[in-house]
């Protein structure tokens, strides 16, 4: 797979070629770590491209598609077993490259699955419901893009009219999806599901101790809205001090009007239970088992999901105990609110200290993107497109 960089433009924003040895904190990170989180992405991102390249892809998606058979050739002939192995693998078949062009600097934030109480069974103590995917529930773009087009409704509502809205949360708290039997669990606190719907996932314990996975499985179409920007210019908390555990204390400290608050957010998710081999884990988009901080959520019109990516944030000292975050992360994922080239949701795990990790991440950095080498890429000039 030796052979030339495939430098790219998209929307605008130049991919500008530069040596491994610039990259900062290169030499120093956990290579096999980031070759683990890439193999993990490679089969699904295989099986959801069987049916050949589709418009509006990133020019150089079918050369990372190489790669990843390469990769998992290799995997499967334990060919890479050390970071030294997994570094000259990325060394050998990709080519780094810093964003040109971007407005402004580029930003860091945090998600977790968090790990709630819960039961199968509406009770005193369980009233809050979440809902398993409307069957009149149609999807507008694919799930992968939901976050790149989220511009226009995601997704729609099958009627005998034709297509139409799907009700907004507050109407779906109001009652819209009752009598249908679209209830799949109930929790304590509408606080919480609310926030295991902004994470897109979580780990329920059941009343007998039994602990289940459930995943995003659908929106009803509006685009996400930040409550905690929407308190921020209330001067309900002012910026410096907001974090998600800030968030959560407002709500709950302000019950009466937490609910109209919530409400402002009309973007409503839909669960699945995760069984057999898919409950072991969290999964990212197109069923990509996620990977605590190696799972980068990205906007899919710049990078194709399986994409390696070196994040540069030195100013994200909380999650790491050298200081700084320097590490090569994949695209496992998309969010509605992650938008733009240098745009990333660092997964950090499951609980209560990833959640506190993920709460209070919110830095700059930048990204250096590793874009694949082929044999069959005609040289081009830098920044050109192909």
């Amino acid at each position: 797979m030796a052979g030339t960089s495939i430098p790219m433009q998209t929307n605008a924003v130049n991919f500008d070629p530069i040596a491994f040895s610039d990259i900062p904190g290169w030499a120093d990170d956990d290579h096999l770590a980031a070759w683990k989180a890439f193999i993990a992405s490679c089969g699904p991102v295989l099986s959801t491209s069987a049916s050949g390249p589709k418009a509006g892809e990133p020019a150089y998606k079918q050369h990372l598609l190489e790669v990843c058979r390469l990769a998992l050739a290799q995997d499967e002939a334990a060919g890479i077993r050390t970071r030294k192995a997994a570094r000259a693998f990325f060394e050998r078949h990709f080519r780094p490259h810093r964003v040109a062009g971007a407005k402004g600097a580029g930003l860091l934030t945090g998600y977790y699955e968090p790990l709630l109480k819960g039961s199968r069974v509406r009770t005193a103590e369980f009233p809050i419901p979440i809902y398993r995917r409307p069957p009149d529930l149609v999807n507008m773009v694919a799930e992968s893009e939901r976050g790149a087009k989220s511009s226009a409704p995601t997704h729609m509502r099958k009627t005998e009219r034709g297509l139409e809205p799907f009700p907004t949360r507050a109407e779906i708290e109001q009652g819209g999806l009752a009598g249908q039997d679209l209830e799949l669990m109930y929790f304590k606190d509408p606080v919480d599901v609310f926030f295991m719907q902004v994470q897109g996932s979580g780990r329920v314990e059941l009343p007998g101790g039994e602990k289940v996975r459930v995943s995003y499985d659908g929106k009803n179409g509006y685009p996400y809205t930040s409550i905690g920007r929407a308190l921020i210019a209330s001067r309900e908390i002012s910026a410096e001090v907001m974090s998600l555990q800030a968030l959560k204390q407002w709500l709950r400290a302000n019950v009466e009007r937490a609910r109209s608050v919530m409400w402002k957010n009309e973007s409503y998710v839909f669960f699945r239970e995760l069984t057999g081999d898919d409950g072991k884990g969290p999964i990212g988009a197109n069923n990509i088992p996620l990977q605590p901080r190696r799972s980068l959520a990205v906007d899919t019109s710049f990078y194709a999901l399986g994409t390696p990516i070196f994040v540069d944030a030195p100013e994200l000292t909380h999650a790491t105990k050298t200081g700084g975050f320097h590490r090569l992360m994949i695209a496992h994922d998309v969010g509605s609110a992650i938008k733009g080239p240098e745009r990333g949701d660092i997964y950090f795990g499951s609980g209560d200290e990833a959640g506190r990790l993920a709460g209070v991440t919110k830095q700059k950095g930048h990204f250096i993107v590793l874009l694949p080498v082929s044999d069959a890429a005609k040289p081009q000039a830098a920044g050109s497109a192909p």
